[in-house]
């Protein structure tokens, strides 16, 4: 963990939320590297959240970002369940919706970007809404 100068009531850790926030702008520069175009982070909808919303050519690309400190109890793409992932397709479905598009009118994937301990794994259209 990263150590920040202890402030009034902070236990002088990152926060959970910081230090996602630093794994999704790792996997933002991993995949823009590899020739994605970014779009948006952190988007929140009823009923769930999109880690990251990339572009490739002409399709929609929704990324999960996951981080495991180990693969002890799994590593992080297995963390990727089936409710969350029916959450992820809901969040898609509504962020389209709101650009007068679905998933039968746009070229869309679902990607998960896993982080277990120094091990980068990054799965395109790892899973889809059939």
């Amino acid at each position: 963990m990263v150590a920040i100068p202890p402030g009034h009531g902070r236990s002088g850790l990152l926060s959970q939320r910081a230090k996602g926030a630093g794994y999704e702008i790792q996997a933002r520069r991993y995949l823009e590297r590899a020739g994605l175009t970014f779009t948006a982070a952190n988007v929140a909808v009823r009923g769930g959240e999109l880690d990251l919303i990339m572009r490739d050519g002409q399709t929609w690309v929704f990324v999960e970002v996951r981080y495991r400190r180990s693969a002890t109890f799994g590593d992080a793409a297995a963390s990727i369940t089936y409710h969350k992932q029916q959450r992820l397709l809901h969040a898609a479905a509504v962020w389209l919706a709101g650009r007068g598009a679905s998933f039968d009118t746009s070229s869309c994937r679902f990607d998960v970007f896993a982080i277990t301990g120094s091990q980068i794994e990054w799965i395109p259209n790892a899973f889809n809404a059939d």
